[in-house]
């Protein structure tokens, strides 16, 4: 029981520096443009909501939900002057911010899981569970590239700027990815319809395995920049 309590109080802890100060804005965001959307399209009597469209009208709503934590926590670390005590902690990386980044994912899938469904009541009926998962790939890489060019820049601005143009320039060219496994943000509900469905599962497959892959690599990176105390204090 103490163990269990502990953990809840570090949950909680971390919970309030993680989604301090500017989350809720983002929060609100998040829900309001999913509902403008859905309701604007709703109203037009051109419009034909589906599952591939629901996916593009929840993925802008997880990107904004992960933007904060991921891009601002070591800003709000050394602003509430908490980032000398936690570089105090032995295996600073793996203690802290691994926990910080498991409730931040957790939180947004929770989050996304409301939003879906919310679509399903007004917009249209969506496979919560299957399509949170899948959208958890693309929005979870761009977390992990969040969290990674902080440790970098160490300014949530700065990195926000950053992330942001890696943004365009991914949606830019994803013409050119269109329908691979090389597009972020492939729709598995928009399938090809002169495609084998077989080769579609297997384009999905490893997108979600290459986009996992990077989300790995882009965490630990910057657990690895984290060891370099002398950076950020």
């Amino acid at each position: 029981m103490g163990k269990l309590h502990l953990i809840g109080q570090l949950i909680r802890y971390n919970l309030k520096i993680i989604f301090a100060n500017k989350f809720i804005y983002f929060l609100l965001a998040a829900v309001g443009f999913f509902l403008m959307i859905a309701i604007i399209s709703l109203f037009d009597p051109d419009a034909y909501p589906t599952e591939e469209s629901a996916y593009y009208l929840m993925i802008l709503p997880g990107l904004l939900l992960i933007f904060y934590p991921s891009a601002f926590g070591i800003q709000n670390d050394v602003e509430n002057r908490t980032i000398e005590l936690l570089f105090g902690i032995p295996n600073y990386r793996y203690k802290v911010w691994l926990v910080r980044l498991g409730i931040i994912y957790g939180v947004v899938y929770l989050i996304l899981l409301l939003i879906g469904l919310l679509s399903s009541l007004i917009f249209v009926p969506v496979p919560v569970f299957g399509m949170s998962f899948h959208l958890m790939f693309p929005i979870f890489f761009f977390g992990a590239l969040g969290f990674m060019f902080s440790t970098l820049i160490r300014s949530g601005n700065g990195t926000a700027a950053v992330m942001v143009i890696i943004g365009l320039i991914i949606w830019i060219t994803s013409g050119i990815f269109e329908g691979s496994k090389w597009m972020v943000f492939l729709n598995p509900y928009d399938i090809p319809r002169d495609l084998n469905p077989g080769l579609w599962a297997d384009t999905i497959f490893y997108n979600r395995l290459y986009l996992f892959i990077g989300i790995v690599l882009a965490v630990l990176a910057g657990l690895f920049r984290l060891q370099k105390r002398e950076r950020f204090i």
